[in-house]
């Protein structure tokens, strides 16, 4: 009969074990393309000769320090002052710890709890409670005790394992957060660096504009009082110097404002820092960044990483609320001394001790236990969509980047040979101004013209070193195994 017992026994539990188990996880199936849609300077090769392969998550691989490639040492060093004392950075390092001591508080619950106890109790009992006759003196007693208890939850149906596995997932998830707000933050702080670097360059240009006006100014004034020109031309000169002026005042403005948010990301007060006057000169210098193949997007960005590690986590989350609705074992011990003289306590003649096993699991609850598990199932529902979001994202902005920098590409290229035919037309109208065979609105035309052009380079200028971080950002930060990122304030 026990033989019997025991041979039907064992399949039971199996079958329970089975039920209550988190689900095996599963990839979400997401189609990768073999290739980017956009060209690009270089495409990457697997050493198998194929151009993509199934992603794995890879959010702790070593990026490089990207913004090497910009061989800017002032760049260099704002993202390493940014990196040590931005408080948004800091704020995602602190819930990294905290994440981290939520995985070990969940991590305890695997191993016995252990404490010990030493206290004292001084009480009188009623006669009544001792069987003594009403009114009968009870004189008090004191009594002391030391112990020593243990107890511990039998992992029957992996209520602990999966709550365990739920909490190294969300730990990963917010060390994945961490990541992605710093590459945030790195990225931040280049853009705004360039667009810094692209308005003194305006600014510069804009300002060369205002000198030429101011002499054309003071031509036109000799040529006035000497009655070689009307006013007209006069009152136009000057119109242009002031209108000129007041597009650099604009200038100060946006370049005062980019100023001020590259300070917040520095995590300086606004009036504490200033940044020194340094055109960006030439665009041909910024670094042609490959994109690689589809698949190891899907490996290098950290935000899909988040992702990916939030439905492991609310993977797990099914088999915590499916254990719920089985039986629960918690064993616990309870040994020590109880004396009425303290020094009596330790004697092996004042020693106590218990020992207990209890089962216990809901018969009637509502229907909260079977809700809970459709919550959970829900959740997963939901960061599989969130997953499957993130690498659509993910690939737009690769896609949007790598047109950007391939439309910005051929503007340059127009706009430089504009450059070169606006000025040749702003000499000889000067030339036919001067012989007085134009009149002042022509060379006032060509002079805007050149102007204009000028200004759309600078510009054009700024938008490819803006453009060309966006897609090291959307990459995931890198596009090779360089150098690790630093992230010890994560890890302290």
């Amino acid at each position: 009969m026990n033989r019997m017992i025991a041979m039907g026994v064992a399949p039971l539990m199996a079958i329970l074990l089975t039920a209550c188990a988190a689900p095996e996880f599963k990839q979400p199936a997401m189609e990768v393309p073999a290739a980017f849609k956009e060209p690009q300077a270089e495409v990457k090769i697997a050493a198998d000769g194929t151009q993509w392969k199934v992603a794995q998550p890879a959010e702790q691989q070593p990026r490089g320090e990207w913004w090497l490639a910009f061989n800017d040492p002032a760049l260099n060093e704002l993202i390493a002052e940014a990196t040590r004392n931005n408080a948004n950075l800091a704020v995602a390092a602190a819930r990294v710890k905290q994440a981290r001591a939520i995985a070990g508080i969940a991590e305890a619950d695997r191993i016995p709890q252990v404490g010990v106890g030493v206290g004292a109790q001084r009480s009188r009992a009623s006669a009544l409670e001792l069987g003594l006759p009403a009114g009968t003196p009870v004189q008090p007693q004191t009594s002391y005790t030391a112990n020593l208890t243990a107890s511990y939850e039998v992992d029957l149906f992996g209520r602990v394992s999966s709550n365990v596995a739920a909490a190294r997932g969300d730990a990963a998830t917010v060390e994945a957060n961490y990541r992605s707000v710093l590459l945030a933050l790195q990225a931040d702080v280049a853009q705004t660096y360039f667009r810094l670097r692209a308005t003194d360059a305006e600014l510069a240009t804009v300002e060369q504009t205002v000198r030429l006006r101011e002499e054309s100014v003071k031509v036109n004034q000799r040529r006035f009082d000497l009655g070689d020109i009307g006013e007209f031309d006069l009152s136009r000169a000057k119109t242009e110097l002031s209108t000129t002026r007041a597009e650099a005042i604009g200038l100060q403005r946006q370049r005062t404002t980019a100023e001020h948010a590259l300070a917040v990301l520095l995590g300086k007060p606004a009036a504490a820092f200033t940044a020194g006057v340094s055109p960006l000169l030439d665009s041909a210098l910024m670094p042609v960044i490959p994109a690689g193949l589809p698949s190891a997007l899907l490996e290098r960005r950290p935000d899909i990483a988040a992702a990916q590690r939030a439905m492991e986590a609310s993977n797990a989350r099914i088999g915590v609320a499916r254990s719920a609705m089985f039986p629960a074992l918690n064993i616990s011990a309870n040994g020590g001394g109880v004396s009425d003289h303290f020094s009596d306590v330790f004697k092996w003649s004042s020693r106590s001790w218990v020992l207990g096993a209890l089962m216990s699991m809901p018969l009637i609850d509502g229907g909260r236990n079977r809700a809970n598990i459709t919550r959970s199932e829900a959740a997963l529902e939901e960061s599989v969509g969130t997953y499957r979001q993130s690498v659509l994202t993910a690939f737009a902005e690769v896609e949007d980047n790598l047109a950007g920098l391939r439309i910005l590409s051929g503007q340059t290229a127009q706009i430089e040979d504009a450059v070169v035919s606006a000025r040749r037309s702003a000499d000889l109208a000067q030339k036919l101004y001067d012989a007085g065979r134009s009149s002042y609105l022509e060379l006032l035309d060509a002079q805007r013209n050149l102007a204009a052009v000028e200004r759309s380079a600078v510009q054009l200028r700024g938008n490819r070193a803006v453009t060309t971080v966006a897609l090291i950002r959307s990459l995931g930060g890198g596009w090779d195994s360089g150098a690790a990122v630093n992230t010890a304030q994560a890890s302290n």
